[in-house]
Order: structure tokens, then C-alpha cells, then sequence
């Protein structure tokens, strides 16, 4: 739970601080998404092969090294001197959080069985949702009183606190005994980092250059001869493709790119639209997430226990539903008009449905495949969640480069954008999930 905090402090803080790090730094609106999405990008690209090395080479360890990375990077971003230094440093981040990640939920995942699981599961939410829930508020005091360059040092003590009870509490996992599938390694991280390296760039200018062709190819080109390679490696791939056997394992991934795509463009649009449209202080813009952090931890737990108990086809289908009706309500949203009125609703609505999804949405990919691939699945399942979010960001671009009424309008778009999204991956929920289903 330290470990996974440190990402998701790391991601309600920085989404407060855009316009700080914009305007000590320098840069236009569209590379003030690339401080998003240089942590995102490389998270997207190595989430599946930080799932396998720790399947691999044991969880514990991958964990450690992952959260090391992690906040040497954070102390990089906090003395960069320029705004390349900084996202050069939040790419490292974006390395040691592909780590820590998924070996997080592998060491729940083979920790952990039938009804344990889903309440293990459902506090490992919680507490990534009141981790979430300090971050804003606490690095938007930071940002006030100190500066932005203060919440990068809020990971050091989270960090070094986790290692310690890792080495002394936590049992190492056993290691697997077949060779890794360093082919499979190489061709996932070169097909994914192209690919997400293709839209963010696209993002910025809105344009198609040779070079974006170029990578978007290239991009295609290494998923198709990954896809190849898994096949003919079979049970010994990185990525077993009997994993995608099971319509349980196919509906859970459609649904994590879906409710995490429109997630992460809100978490990102929201508080820079309270700033820079109604002139919130950046303690202001945090403190207008916390309900969502806040419902959600309170109920990730429930969440996870229902799960076991009735399965996670209901769970899974009115939650995005009902974040859909929260996001559709944000379609009023007006940062001249009262908080109370304009953006709690939505923001109470969507903290309720997201509460019914999160630990259940977790639960079930656990469940779905065998416990030597539990690291492998969450890996991949990270990497799904946070490519929607990637993309989420790439086209939230367009939305912060806006001013004034237009900015209300285009936020007012993704929020409808968003709303039609949750709702399709409560519909997916419904039409492929039954019972938990074994894969592999």
C-alpha cells in the first residue's frame, strides 16, 4: 500500500501544480501535458515487463528497486533546473512506478485467496484513494507556502518507510524457473513506447509529421511481431495470449481502458479549469477533489467484500454506470458559479460509482488467471489503465491550451466524451462478466 501511494500521490499532486510548474519553468500549454505524460508514457510501456521481471525474478525485489528509482527520480524533479531536466526526471518516474506497480498487487494477488483477497484488495484501494485524497490538498498548501518543488520531497519518507517494512516483513515470492521472454520484453516495450510516444507527440501539435508516421509504423509493426512471438512461445510468453481465451479477462480490459480514460481526463481537466478559470488557489483546486478521494476510500472496502460474495458482474456494471451520470452532471460545470452547486454533484456522484468498481475491478483481474500470472495480468491491466489515461491526457491538450468561455465549453465536451465512455464499460461489464473464470 506505501509502495502503490507513492504513484498516486505522485499523480493528484501534479495535476494541482501544472500551472505553478508552467509558470516557474516556462513552456506553452501543450508542454505542460507532456509533464503528464512524460511519467505516463514510459509507465504505459513497461508496466508489462515490470509484471514479468517480478513474476520472474521475485515480486519483492522488483518492488524495492521500483520504489528506489521512483524517489530518486522524485528528488530530480524537485532540483530541476529547467524544464527538460524535469521531464527527463519524471520519465525515471514514470520507469520506477512500472516496477513497483504491478509486483504491488502480484504480492496481494499470490498473498492472498477467495474472500481475503477481495478485502486485501479492497484496502489496498482504499488506501490508494486516501493517499489521493492527502495529495491535493496537502501539495496545494505545499505549493502555496513553499512552492511547487516542495511535493516531490513528499515521496521520500512514504518511500523509505516502504522499504524498510519490505525487507523486514515481506517474504520474497518464488521465482520462476522458465527463461524470461526477453524477445517478447523488448518487442511489447518497443511497440508500446512508440505508440504512446506517436499520440502524445500528436497531442502537442495536432498534426501528423513523418516522423509520428514513423513511429506510429513502428509501433504497429512491434505489436504484431510481439502478438507472433507470444503464440509461438505459448504457456513460456511473457504475455500468454491464452489469457485473451477467457471473455471474462477481454471484457475486464475493454472496461479498464474505457472508466480510466475518462477518469484521468477529469483528474487532470478539473483543477486546472478551477485555477486558471476562477482563479483558485492551488490549495482551493485540491481541497475540490477530496470527497472523491475520500468516498472512495471509505468504500473500497465494502466494495471488495461484495465482490467476493456476489461476483463482479454487478459491481462492475451499475459503478461505471453511475460514474457516467457524474460525469454528465459536470457538463454544468462553471467555475464563476458556486463549487457547491456546479461541480460537487458530479464530483459526489462519480466518487460513488468509481467506489463500486475500483477494488472489484481489481479483485476480478486477480482472479481471472492463475497465481503464476497474477503479476503478468496486473501488469498488463496497469498498463491498459493508464494508456486510457495517457490518451485522456494527449487530447486534455487541447482543452488547457484554451481560455476563457472556450475553456468551459471544450471541459464541458470531455466531460460528455467522458460520461458516454463510463457508461460503455459498464455496459461492457455486463455482457462479458459472469462468474470468476480461470484463464491460464
Amino acid at each position: 500500500m506505501l509502495a502503490s501511494s507513492l504513484a498516486f500521490i505522485d499523480g493528484s499532486v501534479t495535476n494541482v501544480a501544472l500551472p505553478a510548474i508552467g509558470k516557474n519553468l516556462g513552456g506553452t500549454a501543450g508542454d505542460l501535458s507532456w509533464a503528464i505524460n512524460a511519467y505516463l508514457l514510459p509507465l504505459s510501456a513497461l508496466l508489462l515487463i515490470g509484471g514479468a521481471l517480478g513474476d520472474h525474478y521475485g515480486r519483492r525485489r522488483m518492488l524495492v528497486i521500483g520504489v528506489a528509482l521512483f524517489t530518486a527520480a522524485s528528488i530530480g524533479c524537485a532540483l530541476s533546473p529547467s524544464l527538460a531536466a524535469f521531464l527527463a526526471f519524471r520519465a525515471l518516474q514514470g520507469i520506477g512506478a512500472a516496477l513497483l506497480m504491478p509486483n504491488s498487487l502480484g504480492i496481494l494477488g499470490s498473498a492472498f485467496e477467495g474472500e481475503a483477497r477481495g478485502r486485501a484488495v479492497g484496502t489496498w484501494a482504499a488506501a490508494g484513494a486516501i493517499a489521493s485524497a492527502i495529495g491535493p490538498p496537502l501539495g496545494g498548501w505545499l505549493i502555496d507556502v513553499v512552492g511547487w518543488r516542495s511535493i516531490f520531497y513528499l515521496n521520500v519518507p512514504v518511500a523509505v518507510s516502504a522499504i524498510v517494512i519490505f525487507m523486514r516483513f515481506v517474504a520474497e515470492t518464488d521465482r520462476g524457473q522458465d527463461v524470461l521472454d526477453w524477445r517478447g520484453a523488448v518487442l511489447a516495450t518497443g511497440g508500446l513506447g512508440a505508440l504512446t510516444w506517436t499520440l502524445t507527440a500528436w497531442s502537442t501539435r495536432h498534426d501528423v509529421t513523418a516522423a509520428m508516421a514513423a513511429g506510429a509504423t513502428a509501433g504497429i509493426a512491434f505489436m504484431v511481431l510481439f502478438v507472433l512471438n507470444e503464440r509461438r512461445l505459448q504457456d513460456k510468453a511473457m504475455m500468454p495470449l491464452v489469457l485473451f481465451g477467457s471473455k471474462a479477462f477481454v471484457g475486464l480490459t475493454v472496461l479498464t481502458f474505457l472508466l480510466y480514460g475518462a477518469l484521468g481526463g477529469l483528474l487532470m481537466l478539473l483543477p486546472y479549469l478551477l485555477i486558471v478559470g476562477s482563479g483558485y488557489s492551488p490549495t482551493q483546486a485540491g481541497l475540490a477533489l477530496l470527497p472523491f478521494s475520500i468516498v472512495v476510500g471509505l468504500a473500497s472496502r465494502l466494495a471488495g467484500r461484495t465482490t467476493e460474495a456476489i461476483g463482479p458482474r454487478w459491481p462492475l456494471t451499475i459503478g461505471p454506470i453511475v460514474t457516467g451520470v457524474g460525469f454528465a452532471l459536470l457538463v454544468q460545470a462553471d467555475p464563476q458559479a458556486s463549487y457547491w452547486t456546479s461541480v460537487l454533484p458530479g464530483m459526489a456522484i462519480i466518487a460513488f460509482g468509481m467506489a463500486g468498481a475500483v477494488a472489484p475491478l481489481t479483485t476480478a483481474v486477480l482472479a481471472s488467471v492463475d497465481e503464476r500470472h497474477t503479476g503478468t495480468a496486473s501488469g498488463f491491466n496497469s498498463a491498459i489503465s493508464r494508456t486510457g489515461g495517457l490518451i485522456a491526457t494527449s487530447l486534455a491538450g487541447a482543452v488547457i491550451s484554451r481560455t476563457g468561455d472556450d475553456l468551459i465549453g471544450a471541459f464541458q465536451t470531455g466531460a460528455v466524451i467522458s460520461a458516454a465512455c463510463a457508461a460503455a464499460a459498464g455496459i461492457t461489464a455486463w455482457f462479458t462478466l459472469g462468474g470468476t473464470e480461470k484463464s491460464a
